[in-house]
């Protein structure tokens, strides 16, 4: 147990620091760019990983209930750290986004500014959802998975990893707006995969989940919830609100660009009438609120 916790606590950072050296040293990105790109990468690995030990598990396991497949705990064994790995870097993801001109006073009275420490409160208000999502998973889903199920049920668990599936799409639509493509195809194109990946392994993931006992229980499937421990109904409940919330702010997001698409006329400005950009493309002014979930 406590090898693979550690093995997790050394693959995600190292793979973060060793992509950011990497984008520093061989394609001379600036350290934001690098630690942004990185984060996403990270991100978008653990969730490819997650997802394939999901199809793995789900695929093995005939008796939802009874089977049991290897890769149900120790995957969450070695995922776990990636949580509170991902805290610390989203905050550095928001600390460089404040250090690009300009924006620091758009978020100066958040206690922005360049200092570090001061940018944590800031940070904690605009990603408080998502800072309480990490620690419930790492507080509450961690031990009740690998503890309280007692070895039963893998096929759930299963189905639970192919959330993940959805993130690759979402840290995607990240990067397209880091580096101003959201008029392109490509932009469109993963927004609707995002659409589609989001609500399905997200949002449907939860309703699958009880109507998949059902079956297994020969029971109609609004008995399940009184049937289940009100323990697995509270925490379904409130990661399936999470997931709403933020599929709204997707939605959102799919709908501001495409009315901004259809209704705003052509530009003509000339390149001595636009501000300058970084080389590679980062603007603070595109903020990702819209796709703000992992």
């Amino acid at each position: 147990m406590l090898a693979l916790m550690a093995a997790g606590s050394v693959f995600f950072p190292g793979l973060f620091l060793l992509s950011k050296q990497g984008l520093k040293h061989i394609l001379r990105w600036s350290e934001g760019d690098a630690a942004i790109m990185s984060a996403r990468l990270v991100s978008s690995i653990q969730a490819v990983m997650a997802s394939s030990a999901g199809c793995i598990i789900a695929s093995s396991c005939k008796d939802i209930m009874e089977d049991k497949h290897w890769l149900a705990n120790s995957y969450i064994l070695f995922a776990t750290p990636y949580f509170a790995y991902d805290i610390y870097a989203m905050f550095l993801c928001y600390w460089h986004k404040l250090q690009v001109k300009g924006h620091e006073e758009e978020e100066g009275e958040e206690g922005g500014g360049r200092s570090m420490s001061g940018a944590v409160p800031g940070y904690l208000r605009r990603e408080l959802l998502m800072v309480l999502h990490h620690i419930f998973m790492v507080a509450v889903c961690f031990p009740a998975s690998v503890f309280w199920r007692q070895g039963k049920g893998d096929y759930f668990q299963g189905i639970l990893f192919l959330a993940e599936l959805s993130t690759p799409s979402v840290c995607l639509g990240k990067v397209l707006i880091q580096y101003k493509k959201q008029h392109t195809l490509l932009h469109k194109v993963n927004g609707a995969l995002m659409l589609v990946t989001f609500f399905s392994c997200r949002v449907l993931l939860f309703p699958y989940l009880y109507y998949a006992y059902s079956r297994y229980a020969s029971i109609p499937i609004y008995k399940v919830p009184l049937l289940a421990p009100w323990q697995c109904n509270m925490g379904a409940s409130l990661l399936m609100g999470l997931q709403l919330y933020w599929f709204c702010l997707i939605c959102r997001g799919a709908f501001r660009l495409f009315t901004r698409a259809r209704h705003s006329p052509p530009s003509f400005k000339s390149d001595s009438d636009c501000p300058p950009s970084p080389a590679n493309g980062f603007s603070a002014h595109q903020v990702d609120k819209e796709t703000g979930a992992h």
